[in-house]
């Protein structure tokens, strides 16, 4: 159980950090032009954040997304960073296109509780792969990025039920992950 509740803990703290690094580093962009609309953007976010204590979260039960369906996290940024990158369709149409055929897998067997687990996976997948190529210089950093992305997206699953942008914060966490990394090894 504290193992549990430790994963947990990491996963909510990772994502505050990251929001938060986030939110200062639009701040510190802003600061020239206008500090106090920026501070009072930066408070009003931080009110809701902790201001709303009916905001839930997660539920009391602990499950984890299971290896077969996050392996499908780093094949759907592979093959939306190849129609983004390689055929040049754009960030926004490929990430579409690869939702978009995603969602019909499940048609495929309509009782497979497996394939009606994949679209969300993929989507999130390909959350990396539209990144542009300044942020995902490689396919083999894309491809740490949808690791590192199923890996939240694994620990995630009863974390943020009900939360819009989960999957896009999972994505954008995994980018800035690998991103960090990258950046402390040059």
């Amino acid at each position: 159980m504290k193992k549990h509740k430790a994963i947990r803990f990491f996963m909510i703290l990772n994502v505050l950090c990251i929001q938060i690094t986030f939110l200062t580093m639009i701040i510190k962009e802003k600061y020239d032009s206008n500090i106090y609309v920026a501070l009072l953007s930066l408070l009003l976010i931080t009110l809701t954040m902790f201001g709303n204590k009916y905001l839930d979260l997660h539920h009391d039960e602990y499950s984890y997304e299971k290896i077969a369906v996050v392996i499908w996290v780093p094949i759907g940024a592979i093959v939306c960073y190849i129609l983004n990158i390689n055929l040049g369709l754009g960030s926004v149409l490929s990430a579409s296109i690869v939702g978009t055929l995603a969602s019909f897998i499940p048609k495929l067997k309509k009782q497979s509780i497996y394939l009606k687990n994949l679209p969300p996976a993929i989507y999130c997948g390909a959350f990396v792969g539209m990144s542009s190529v300044q942020i995902t210089p490689s396919i083999y950093f894309v491809i740490a990025a949808g690791i590192i992305a199923g890996l939240f997206f694994m620990i995630s699953k009863s974390l943020f039920l009900g939360v819009g942008g989960k999957l896009g914060t999972i994505a954008f966490t995994g980018v800035i992950m690998v991103s960090l990394m990258y950046w402390l090894s040059l």
